[in-house]
């Protein structure tokens, strides 16, 4: 155990795309736990698309990260010292510590991770919140039927990847959309998906509806943009469009140039009754054991498959956020901030 503490502080907000200046790393010491708290060593860090608009001022669903303030982050951690009568130290955890090695918490917002969970950053990612997102948001908005197509964006990712290979179980057909041939490789062959195009294609819009010929049931949005306006003139009669994301107008400081697809998209809402709905994981809070048990039971049986795309060190993590933006990751972003103590 060191002795100081590292920070990563939100330094001012960005305009536009994240750059390296908007974060500050710092040093401070490590604090001490009071009664009925517990000291945490952040071991995994996750970063996250939902990052991006933690940085901005303007409301949304959660309060916005305040300048200096430590930037907002799920972990895995070590508890090091407990002073809390239900967190004991060596227990390993699960939270929102943020951008720094060691943490103070009450509890609040903290659970327990069982040590057979293995990789350990699982809990950050497949078995962690961007899993739940795919669980709850297909499950209770996209409503899958043996038989549907299904199209997901951002395939290879930590979201969209979870969301195919459960279509799959319920009986779907699942088409995936990835940047480039790797990525869209990687999806077919070892997700299982039935077809995945590359968005950067010329001809992507043809490909996309030669691969739905019975058109789209489901289309689980987490990206917007060109697969969006691909996919509106696909939709079936009675489909839905759970909306998680929007992870190509993140860093949008205006309207994008271009014809106003607005009116395109309502008219098919309205013609094919499409049920569209925007939600956030913790609307299905009560669904976590339900979650855990469903996508834990199918990991074990192989049926969900997942890859992660690691950065070692904390100092790394404004340049992972800013190229996840972009594309970059190849899997679930996850920053290696302390030894694993399960890898001992």
């Amino acid at each position: 155990m060191t002795d100081t503490n590292r920070q990563v502080l939100l330094a001012k907000r960005p305009v536009g795309e994240p750059v390296p200046d908007d974060f500050e790393l710092v040093s401070s010491a490590i604090p001490t736990p009071g009664e009925g708290q517990f000291l945490a060593r952040t071991i995994y860090l996750s970063l996250d698309p939902y990052m991006r608009g933690r940085m901005n001022a303007e409301r949304s669903y959660s309060d916005p990260v305040p300048i200096g303030g430590v930037m907002e982050g799920g972990t895995v951690g070590f508890v090091e010292h407990s002073n809390h009568p239900e967190f004991a130290t060596g227990d390993l955890v699960v939270g929102r510590a943020g951008w720094q090695e060691y943490a103070i918490s009450d509890g609040t917002g903290m659970r327990k991770v069982d040590p057979a969970t293995k990789p350990l950053s699982y809990a950050l990612g497949v078995l962690g919140m961007p899993g739940m997102t795919a669980y709850t948001g297909l499950l209770n908005l996209g409503q899958p039927k043996k038989g549907e197509t299904l199209v997901v964006a951002a395939a290879s990712g930590a979201v969209g990847s979870v969301v195919g290979q459960i279509a799959k179980i319920k009986g779907c057909r699942a088409v995936g959309v990835a940047g480039g041939a790797e990525k869209c490789s990687f999806v077919t062959d070892e997700l299982g998906f039935d077809a995945c195009l590359d968005h950067h294609a010329d001809d992507f819009e043809a490909q996309l509806a030669a691969a739905c010929p019975d058109g789209v049931d489901i289309y689980f949005e987490n990206v917007a943009g060109r697969v969006l306006r691909a996919v509106i003139p696909l939709f079936n009669f009675f489909s839905r469009m759970p909306v998680c994301g929007l992870i190509s107008q993140y860093n949008l400081t205006e309207a994008p140039e271009g014809p106003d697809y607005l009116p395109v998209l309502m008219r098919a809402v309205l013609t094919n009754r499409i049920a569209m709905r925007g939600f956030i994981v913790r609307d299905y809070a009560d669904q976590e054991a339900d979650f855990l048990r469903d996508v834990g039971q199918w990991i074990s049986e192989g049926r969900i498959k997942y890859r992660e795309d690691r950065t070692a060190g904390l100092e790394n993590a404004p340049a992972t956020l800013i190229g996840l933006l972009k594309g970059n990751n190849f899997g679930k972003a996850i920053i290696e901030v302390s030894d694993d103590p399960l890898d001992a």
